[in-house]
């Protein structure tokens, strides 16, 4: 600050008093030279304060797996912004997109007419939906609208009240989403009294099961009993409008449920009526190796929702669901400013075309696997390890180790170059890289990760 201070003064003495022209021209050169210097700590002591972040060093920006700090370091990227930029950092063919379709038109509201991307985009969804049915969408901006809207859309289309949401479910943080949101009490913090209506029941997490016999390969939970115990104790089935969950669940840990289990909710949604959401915001696109997550489980929703990787970036969130479900809102009811934005558009058709012309569904199968073998050789620990995940939607748990384990392990190998992220309230790290992340990028990330946690846990007995 003090090295750009001196260069105006001595910059404005050589132009002289007498010529504003000069003097202005320099006063706008040291007020952007002024606010170029300043960086994180400036932005902490303005920004809402309970806003977390990893990074000390501001981001000057990202190619592919890596992300470039501004004081020079080049670090692999195993986050993707959270699941969202799930063909790397500024791909080229989704910048281009939307280089020209900023150059087109950036805002037309949708009561306005339809705009060409999403003409395009409509048709592209329409395509890889995992069911037929799934023939109508609406658009909005982010994960936690698109489950209100999926909300309201099941409420208004069943007449009636009630939603059944799984314990460790993640759906948002606006006040209704907050209210179905259990993987963590910190989303609910000071929220009280949530919204009513809403039940909650076990979702099947294999490795913290209390059976005392895991020898059959059957879950104990594959027959949803759970629910049967909700409809006599809390909401009888004709109260219901929806049984909502993650096919996979997100920020609850990244937990995969037998098929056997989705398939007994779509069971028992068909004999009560009763409407199937599956909130795919961090599991869709290409997440998992499928289009979309559910695809793993032979099951059909009523409801999907999906956002963060529709659009490598930009904000942009959907639901789809049947047209006859849909007619039953009335005009006016459902909309908002932003939602469908043309340039947001223009980069998910982009994307799309991207995971499926550079086969990115394979890739993210292959490397899951690598990833998942890589980190195998953790197994030999002192301490309980549990590996899980579907196609490159990744996550290793510890158990019997100090608490915070998992957020020294993070911090570590930021240090050492690889960001990853923490999660659900166990000691749980999730791995997210992009679908299009290499053999050589998920060896860099293993061999980091591997050395680092050896250390953490030797040095944290």
């Amino acid at each position: 600050f003090f090295s750009v201070f001196f260069v105006c003064i001595m910059l404005s003495r050589l132009a002289g008093v007498g010529k504003s022209g000069s003097l202005n021209s320099i006063r706008s050169f040291c007020t952007y030279a002024s606010r170029e210097e300043k960086g994180s700590s400036f932005a902490a002591q303005h920004i809402h304060p309970s806003l977390a972040r990893l990074l000390s060093s501001p981001i000057k920006g990202g190619k592919g797996s890596y992300l470039e700090l501004e004081d020079g370091r080049k670090l692999l990227d195993y986050t993707t912004g959270i699941g969202v930029v799930n063909t790397g950092h500024c791909h080229p063919r989704i910048v281009k997109a939307a280089q020209e379709q900023v150059a087109n038109i950036i805002h037309c509201q949708g009561y306005m007419g339809f705009s060409r991307p999403m003409i395009n985009l409509l048709d592209r969804l329409v395509e890889i939906m995992p069911s037929d049915s799934l023939d109508s969408f609406f658009f909005s901006n982010s994960g936690s609208e698109a489950v209100e809207n999926a909300t309201r859309l099941a409420k208004v289309a069943t007449g009636r009240p009630n939603i059944i949401v799984m314990d460790g479910s993640f759906h948002g943080r606006t006040y209704a989403t907050a209210s179905m949101t259990n993987s963590k009490y910190v989303y609910r913090s000071g929220h009280h009294p949530v919204m009513g209506g809403i039940s909650v029941t076990q979702f099947p997490y294999c490795y913290h099961c209390n059976s005392k016999d895991k020898s059959n390969e059957c879950c104990c939970m594959s027959d949803a009993h759970h629910i049967q115990e909700i409809f006599k104790k809390h909401s009888p089935p004709t109260d219901v409008a929806a049984i909502m969950l993650e096919p996979v669940l997100g920020e609850g840990g990244y937990v995969v449920p037998p098929k056997e289990y989705l398939q007994s909710l779509r069971k028992i949604c068909d004999e009560h009526g009763i409407l199937l959401i599956l909130d795919e915001v961090q599991s869709g696109f290409g997440r998992t190796g499928k289009w979309f997550a559910v695809e793993h489980f032979d099951v059909e929703p009523d409801i999907l929702i999906m956002a963060k990787g529709i659009a490598s970036g930009f904000p942009l969130s959907a639901i789809a669901s049947k047209r006859s479900l849909m007619q039953k809102q009335i005009p006016g009811s459902v909309g908002g400013t932003y939602g469908g934005n043309a340039v947001a558009c223009a980069a998910a058709v982009a994307t799309i075309d991207v995971i499926r012309e550079e086969k990115l569904l394979d890739n993210s199968i292959e490397r899951g696997e690598q990833l998942r073998e890589g980190l195998s050789v953790l197994k030999d620990l002192d301490v309980s390890i549990d590996i899980r995940g579907l196609g490159s939607m990744n996550a290793i748990e510890f158990s019997n180790v100090p608490a915070g384990i998992t957020s020294k392990i993070t911090a570590a190998c930021i240090e050492k170059g690889l960001i990853l992220l923490t999660t659900s309230a166990y000691e749980t790290i999730r791995f997210i890289p992009p679908l299009n992340t290499t053999k050589e990028e998920i060896d860099e990330c293993v061999s980091i990760f591997v050395d680092v946690t050896r250390d953490v846990l030797k040095n944290n007995k």
